[in-house]
């Protein structure tokens, strides 16, 4: 089992190999009816250079996932200076139904992490809407030994949500970054950590919280 250290409003459970995913859950308002888009406007980073990054939206509107094809960063025997630390930044072209806006209530960040005893590893991630501020990073710190699956969580308290402006396309951008640092190892293992999928069962999970925008009715 993987242990991690947690900073800001962030919740963080750990995850054994073959544990279920996680499920989305309403938050807010109910969501709209009507058809939700999100394609990959652009990627920029070490950890996903374009066409490594998919999304695809829960069929119930409540959220929606991403998948990164090649997002790793990894220290020790064979790594390169450069391979210890690996960020994406991916915008997203988001039209959702008309007279409804929407914030991210809880953010699920999943993968799969090798660490040798002595190694420690970070992840860390922010968010916001294209002209606005980008949230404060919620980071979550692993130390080894340890491997298996790793879930964090980032959760905004209901006062401090962000909305999209009403009426407005605005791209969101998401921000994240793995490092492992292994200088504390032993210099003749290799540890990493992982924020990818070849065949999809690992993303990360972005619950939307929707309200109607003013002057708006069902």
């Amino acid at each position: 089992m993987l242990s991690t250290l947690g900073t800001g409003a962030a919740v963080a459970s750990l995850l054994l190999a073959g544990s279920a995913s996680p499920t989305s859950a309403p938050f807010g308002e109910e969501p709209p009816d009507g058809k939700i888009t999100i394609t990959v406007a652009t990627v920029n980073g070490s950890g996903c250079r374009p066409g490594s990054a998919a999304v695809a939206v829960a069929p119930d509107n409540t959220a929606f996932t991403v998948t990164y094809s090649e997002y790793l960063a990894q220290a020790g025997k064979g790594s390169k200076p450069t391979d210890s630390r690996k960020n994406c930044q991916i915008a997203l072209d988001v039209h959702v139904p008309q007279g409804f806006t929407y914030a991210i209530a809880r953010a699920d960040y999943r993968g799969y992490a090798s660490l040798a005893a002595g190694a420690k590893a970070l992840e860390q991630a922010g968010y916001y809407f294209q002209g606005q501020q980008e949230t404060t990073r919620s980071s979550h710190k692993f130390t080894g030994p340890a491997e298996g699956n790793w879930q964090t969580s980032d959760e905004t308290d209901i006062d401090s949500l962000v909305y999209a402006p009403c009426g407005e396309e605005r791209y969101f951008n998401i921000n994240t970054e793995l490092r492992v640092d292994a200088s504390g190892a032993d210099p003749q293992t290799t540890s990493f950590m992982a924020m990818d999928s070849t065949d999809g069962s690992i993303n990360t999970l972005y619950h939307f919280s929707w309200k109607q925008c003013p002057g708006h009715r069902r």
